[in-house]
């Protein structure tokens, strides 16, 4: 897997301060897409446990609230392979912190076996997400107003609490729109 940059201090992408990661690649390739470079899984450098190991000290500060993962889509299955390991790590050194990943695959697309983007390792990364926010990017729905999307058909999936109730319940901050 590939990556085009890593945010360590956004505040755009997720409650609080967070790391971001641009992951490199996406067959989705929604019109209007804000970072139509990362639709390339060649984009960026290499992601390597050296990579890994910066994210990993940048999550330390108990200021970071947790780490965020878009770009490209971090659901295309060969991103998934090398997220989860990574996930595994993250999750571990950090229980505390939340994790956010953007998505333009729907959440019920993700659950279909048998299915792309669906792959091996599809239900340990879900069940490693904090917030979800699914659905492509669709420019005649973009709303600026939005709080972390860019269209109004995006949604923002309390992962923890879908676990819980076994069906999507929807992030709510009591700010969000």
């Amino acid at each position: 897997m590939n990556y085009g940059q890593i945010k360590n201090c956004d505040i755009a992408n997720g409650v609080g301060v967070r790391v971001t990661l641009f992951v490199s690649g996406c067959t989705n390739r929604c019109p209007g897409c804000f970072q139509p470079e990362t639709w390339d899984f060649d984009y960026g450098e290499p992601f390597t446990l050296k990579t890994e190991g910066r994210i990993l000290g940048l999550l330390a500060p108990d200021y970071i609230n947790g780490l965020t993962l878009l770009g490209g889509d971090p659901f295309e299955p060969a991103n998934q392979r090398a997220l989860v390991p990574f996930l595994r790590r993250v999750k571990a050194l950090y229980p505390n912190k939340t994790v956010w990943a953007f998505t333009g695959y729907v959440y019920d697309d993700l659950l279909r076996i048998g299915r792309p983007p669906r792959c091996e390792v599809t239900d340990e990364m879900l069940g490693m997400i904090d917030v979800l926010v699914d659905g492509p990017f669709v420019e005649r729905l973009k709303d600026i107003s939005l709080r972390f999307r860019g269209s109004s058909n995006q949604r923002l999936i309390d992962m923890n609490k879908t676990r819980e109730a076994g069906k999507i319940v929807l992030w709510d901050d009591g700010m969000a729109k």
